[in-house]
């Protein structure tokens, strides 16, 4: 299994993280956590399906996934190959003309977002490619020529960094205290660039915190207790619906 990370070139660092070039030559199926952007993932070989219950949803060859509050079941074909692009926090709402609260826990196909022709093209253009180096140019020339020219919400980029900073254990409340905006208009442009509510994207960070503290000698009362959890059995119900799994069992598999 591949699993290859690219930095982007200097235009597109404000609003992608990094892409991955992801390879698997055998048929199968795993979990994704819920993570703080949203991810577009090209197909140039192969299948991929969601599993919800036991119901298989084979996905476009071409597709987007929104912020989700909890985690999601994949399965591959064998011999897949994928490049994946991660945005930042603020990073959609620079290519689409779709407010990113709108994919908030789906997986849809990138034509119904954007030009299907334009898609169409990126996607034969993947699947002659033969190095990694140029399907990930391939995808950075897609991606430049769908940038918009809109300004930055740098309320809502200064929103993310004190999120991050609290370990999104910040109140929404304080947090639009802080920035000096009503809370209204704060959550309505929040939802508009970020993909879900502040405070779903603050729970985000706080089990993303959480699972990275779960591999040391920490006791679980310690993990609520630095996590703001007012209870051991309210935060087990909240952890096994952001992984589907009990702490304890989440925890041996690190």
């Amino acid at each position: 299994m591949k699993f290859d990370k690219y930095f982007p070139i200097e235009k597109l660092k404000p609003y992608i993280k990094y892409f991955v070039v992801s390879e698997n030559e055998l048929e199968n199926e795993y979990k994704v956590l819920p993570s703080s952007g949203l991810v577009i993932g090209f197909q140039y070989k192969g299948q991929l399906a969601t599993i919800t219950g036991n119901t298989e949803s084979k996905l476009k060859s071409a597709g987007i996934t929104g912020i989700t509050d909890c985690f999601k079941i994949f399965k591959n074909s064998a011999d897949i190959g994928t490049v994946l692009v991660y945005f930042t926090e603020t990073g959609f709402i620079h290519f689409a003309s779709h407010p990113a609260n709108e994919l908030f826990n789906l997986s849809l196909s990138l034509d119904d977002i954007f030009d299907r022709n334009s898609v169409s093209e990126i996607e034969e253009k993947l699947a002659f490619a033969t190095t990694d180096k140029y399907r990930i140019k391939i995808v950075e020339q897609y991606l430049i020529s769908q940038l918009k020219d809109i300004e930055t919400d740098k309320l809502i980029v200064d929103a993310v960094k004190l999120i991050y900073q609290s370990n999104g254990a910040i109140r929404i409340k304080d947090l639009s205290k802080k920035l000096l905006i009503s809370q209204s208009p704060f959550e309505k442009r929040f939802r508009k660039v970020v993909g879900t509510t502040a405070k779903k994207f603050a729970s985000i960070v706080r089990f993303n915190t959480v699972i990275d503290n779960l591999d040391e000698t920490k006791t679980l009362t310690e993990i609520c207790y630095e996590n703001n959890f007012f209870d051991q059995s309210h935060f087990i119900k909240d952890f096994k619906r952001f992984t589907g799994d009990t702490p304890e069992n989440f925890k041996r598999f690190l």
